[in-house]
C-alpha cells in the first residue's frame, strides 16, 4: 500500500523551483524585438579590427607550409594594434610587453622554430620562446603564461590531439586568459576539431599571393584561406586573409582589382615631372 503524502510536503513539493517552467511576468523571458536583436547581434560577421575579440582562441592547420603560425601572429599583430589604438591613461605610449611563444617538440620537428629575422620589427626583440617536451609541459607553460599580466599576448603550437589537451584543460585555459586578460592563440597541427572551450575556431590552409606587378617572380604578401567555423558572437564565414603592409585585411574572394591595389603604382616608382618631360628632367 502507498504511503500517502502529508499536505505539508505536498506543498514543499509544488512551490520547489523548477529551472526550465516558465514565470509568467518574469524577467527571463525574451520578447520578440529582444530575440531580434540577439539573432541579429550572432549574425555579425568578423572583420580585422575589432575591439571585443575574444581571448582564446583555436587555429587548425598542417605542418607542412606554417600557415597555422603565420595566421596566429597575424591576428595576435591585429589585436595588439587595437589594443594601443585604444586610449588608456594607465599604460605606456609603447607597448613593450613580451610576447610568449611556447611549442611542443613535435612542433618543432616538424614546423621549425620561429625565425628570427622573419618575425614583424616590433617583435623581433620581444619574443620569449619555450620549447615543452610533452603536451602536458606545453599546456602548463601556456597556463602560466596567461597568469603573467606583463605578457602582451601567448602564442602556442601543439601536435594533434592529445589526452591532456581535454575540455577541462581547454576551460582552463579559456578561464586564465578572461581572468588575466592575456589573448591565447593556440596553433593546433595535424588536429581534429574535437570539444573545446575556445571561444573562436579557425581552419586555416596557405592561399596564392598576389602577384607584384613589376616582378612576377617575386614572393608577395602571406596570405591565408581561413574559416571560421565557432564563435560565439560572430557568424561562420569563409576569407582570403592577407598580411599586406603590416596590416591583416580579408576579402571574400581574391578580385583583380584588388591584386592591383595591393602593387605599388607607378607614382612610387617615378618622380613627377611637372609638365616636362622625363629626357629634360635626366638632363637638369
Amino acid at each position: 500500500m502507498p504511503k500517502s503524502v502529508s499536505s505539508s510536503g505536498a506543498k514543499a513539493l509544488h512551490n520547489f523551483p523548477v529551472p526550465s517552467r516558465p514565470r509568467p511576468g518574469g524577467s527571463a523571458r525574451l520578447s520578440a524585438s529582444d530575440i531580434a536583436a540577439l539573432s541579429q547581434a550572432r549574425e555579425a560577421r568578423w572583420r580585422p579590427g575589432l575591439t571585443d575579440q575574444p581571448l582564446h582562441s583555436e587555429i587548425f592547420a598542417s605542418t607542412g607550409d606554417a600557415s597555422g603560425a603565420g595566421v596566429a601572429l597575424a591576428l595576435a599583430r591585429d589585436a595588439l594594434r587595437v589594443a594601443e589604438a585604444v586610449e588608456d591613461p594607465l599604460t605606456e605610449a609603447e607597448d613593450r610587453r613580451q610576447v610568449l611563444w611556447v611549442q611542443e617538440s613535435r612542433a618543432i620537428a616538424r614546423s621549425g622554430r620561429p625565425y628570427h629575422h622573419g618575425l614583424p620589427r616590433e617583435l623581433r626583440h620581444r619574443l620569449i620562446h619555450v620549447e615543452a617536451k610533452t603536451p602536458e609541459d606545453a599546456l602548463f607553460a601556456l597556463e602560466e603564461g596567461l597568469r603573467c599580466r606583463d605578457l602582451a599576448c601567448v602564442i602556442g603550437e601543439i601536435v594533434g590531439n592529445p589526452r591532456a589537451l581535454d575540455f577541462t584543460a581547454s576551460r582552463r585555459l579559456s578561464l586564465a586568459a578572461e581572468k588575466h586578460g592575456v589573448p591565447l592563440w593556440l596553433v593546433r597541427l595535424e588536429a581534429e576539431a574535437d570539444l573545446s572551450s575556445a571561444r573562436m575556431r579557425w581552419r586555416i590552409e596557405a592561399a596564392p599571393s598576389t602577384r607584384p606587378r613589376w616582378n612576377a617572380d617575386a614572393p608577395g604578401a602571406p596570405a591565408w584561406q581561413a574559416e571560421l567555423f565557432r564563435a560565439r558572437s560572430h557568424a561562420p564565414g569563409k576569407w582570403i586573409l592577407s598580411n599586406d603592409d603590416g596590416r591583416l585585411s580579408a576579402r571574400k574572394s581574391p578580385p583583380r582589382s584588388a591584386a592591383n591595389a595591393a602593387t605599388p603604382d607607378s607614382r612610387d616608382l617615378v618622380r613627377a615631372t611637372v609638365g616636362r618631360s622625363l629626357a629634360a628632367c635626366a638632363r637638369a
